[in-house]
């Protein structure tokens, strides 16, 4: 399967996107940024960091598992060409707030196994929205979800304190270039 197009869920066509579509409201007076781009080639491989990706409409970010299909969870179709977490949990991870384990955890963004991180974006607002990172926009399609395969990975108690607050897994409705420093904004 390697290499193949992946089977990609639509971002607005997940239900998380669906139902979200139809409510207002959600944070709109925002301006973030973008810290950080990573990809990994295979599944359990390390993280690479990017000085600027290509990313493709309905595949991801070229180079990347879920682009080439051989991520972890490739064979699952989801919403997951492209991954975003706040820089903003990784700093609470870092003063141990809350404190639901036995101290600080520092989980670096190289780690954290997501493409992107950002800084000012409210990203549980963003399901079912669209956003603008520099040239590309994205749809979100779902919260992400920490995992047990997560934890085993880094040895570290990950799982608890990264609940609801892991990420936004979305598509990419027009894709382009995107680099450190680039502005994430509403556009919806």
């Amino acid at each position: 399967m390697a290499n193949e197009k992946p089977d990609m869920t639509e971002a607005f066509s997940h239900p998380a996107a669906e139902a979200a579509m139809k409510t207002e409201g959600g944070a709109r007076d925002w301006t973030g940024v973008l810290l950080h781009i990573h990809i990994a080639p295979q599944a359990s491989y390390e993280m690479e960091e990017l000085d600027e990706a290509v990313c493709v409409p309905g595949r991801g970010i070229e180079g990347d598992r879920y682009f080439l299909g051989s991520g972890t969870y490739s064979t699952r179709p989801d919403v997951r060409e492209i991954t975003l977490i706040e820089q903003e949990a990784l700093d609470a991870l870092a003063r141990n707030d809350p404190p639901l384990q036995a101290g600080p955890i520092r989980l670096d963004p190289i780690d954290h196994r997501r493409n992107l991180t950002v800084r000012g974006v409210p990203l549980n607002h963003l399901v079912g929205r669209r956003f603008r990172v520099g040239e590309v926009i994205l749809r979100g399609g779902r919260l992400n979800f920490p995992c047990k395969y997560l934890e085993t990975l880094l040895d570290l108690p990950v799982f608890l304190p990264l609940y609801n607050r892991s990420g936004l897994n979305c598509g990419i409705e027009r894709g382009g270039i995107i680099r450190p420093g680039d502005i994430i904004e509403m556009l919806d």
